[in-house]
């Protein structure tokens, strides 16, 4: 069976890399799609943020990451996807994709939604936390890969106004 983990991994976390390790062991193959979120920032353009995730998760050779502008479910149709894959850290999580999973449910021909609940060591990682100790220098080490914290870190260094400009 094949799936597709969606999400704007801005960056990729932690969190993330749980759901991707374990997911690999589910499915035969899974399909990393990298989406821009039009509600969040993407401080990190897609294609940087495709080659932090093949960095992150090294040899895993049933997983492949690609970026997708537009509708997941509609990228699901068009290559054959039945199982939408989402990673959920609480209740909170649980409500905003029960309801996009009951959406794409509607919007296609029975796409499913599986959910996998991250380790509890990792549930309280979320982007927006990660971009603040980034803005005041603090330490990434259990929110994020060692290469994505490298990365971040360059991105401060090199450009501090980076974390004043404005997102959209």
């Amino acid at each position: 069976m094949r799936a597709i983990y969606p999400g704007s991994f801005n960056p990729i976390s932690l969190g993330h890399l749980d759901i991707i390790h374990r997911a690999s062991k589910i499915f035969e193959h899974l399909l990393i799609l990298v989406a821009d979120n039009h509600e969040k920032s993407n401080q990190i353009g897609s294609e940087e943020r495709i080659k932090l995730i093949k960095e992150s998760i090294g040899d895993l050779n049933n997983v492949e990451v690609r970026a997708h502008k537009g509708l997941v479910v509609d990228y699901a149709k068009t290559n054959g996807y039945k199982v939408l894959l989402r990673g959920i850290r609480g209740a909170s999580d649980f409500e905003s994709e029960l309801e996009m999973s009951q959406i794409n449910h509607a919007l296609s021909d029975g796409l499913e939604t599986i959910f996998l609940m991250t380790s509890p060591q990792h549930s309280f990682i979320r982007s927006s936390r990660v971009w603040e100790l980034v803005r005041f220098g603090g330490d990434l080490s259990k929110l994020v890969p060692a290469n994505v914290a490298v990365y971040l870190t360059e991105l401060l260094k090199n450009d501090i106004t980076f974390f004043t400009r404005p997102t959209k």
